[in-house]
């Protein structure tokens, strides 16, 4: 048996080529949008010949569809996972939105893809990201108006409160940029207690 010596420096493990394209087409898309890119423009960026993209994904669509589908069903994960860190309403909306939050702040080049490209989808394509845009809003909702029942939230509307809040948070990855005023913690931080006050509590 070959002993490594614990100074032996790891193997540094290239990613393979689907992950190369992917992380491209995000730069890509984000940069020009998905109708000024060209799979040309991705390939290359990838260090892959021009019709390299056409080995792995049928179309460009089915490549933004790939990174949109993954996307949103990390990010919804993301909030699951809050969730469940509490039995309490309030504790559940501030970890909640904190997470999702942040999660738009430090991906916000590949949340801005996924948000922001959704026409350029098919039809079918389109109806699959939106399923899982609605389990965002059940999660939200659910919370919410657990919260109302339990006498500890205030609003008139659940319905449009947690589109507000998703909506805010989404909003996240349009405007913020690595290395600006605020670090993602300190968005998510200052999202939170806006959430928890667009529910009536003072945190």
């Amino acid at each position: 048996m070959r002993l490594v010596s614990a100074s032996t420096p790891e193997p540094v493990l290239e990613p393979d080529a689907r992950t190369r394209l992917g992380q491209a087409a995000l730069e890509a898309f984000a940069s020009r949008g998905f109708h000024g890119t060209t799979t040309r423009d991705i390939s290359t960026a990838a260090g892959m010949s021009p019709a390299a993209l056409y080995v792995h994904h049928r179309s460009k669509e089915e490549l933004l569809f790939e990174l949109s589908r993954l996307g949103h069903e990390r990010v919804l994960e993301v909030i699951r996972a809050a969730v469940a860190r509490s039995d309490d309403p309030a504790q559940q909306l501030g970890d909640l939105v904190e997470d999702f939050v942040r999660d738009h702040a430090v991906a916000h080049t590949g949340a801005r893809v996924i948000n922001y490209e959704l026409a350029a989808l098919s039809e079918e394509h389109h109806a699959e990201i939106l399923a899982v845009r609605h389990e965002f809003d059940v999660v939200v909702r659910d919370v919410i108006d657990r919260g109302v029942a339990a006498g500890a939230f205030a609003t008139p509307d659940a319905r449009m409160t947690a589109l507000a809040i998703l909506s805010l948070g989404i909003d996240v990855a349009r405007w913020y940029r690595d290395g600006g005023r605020w670090t993602p913690d300190e968005v998510a931080a200052h999202y939170r207690l806006l959430a928890l006050r667009m529910v009536g509590v003072a945190e």
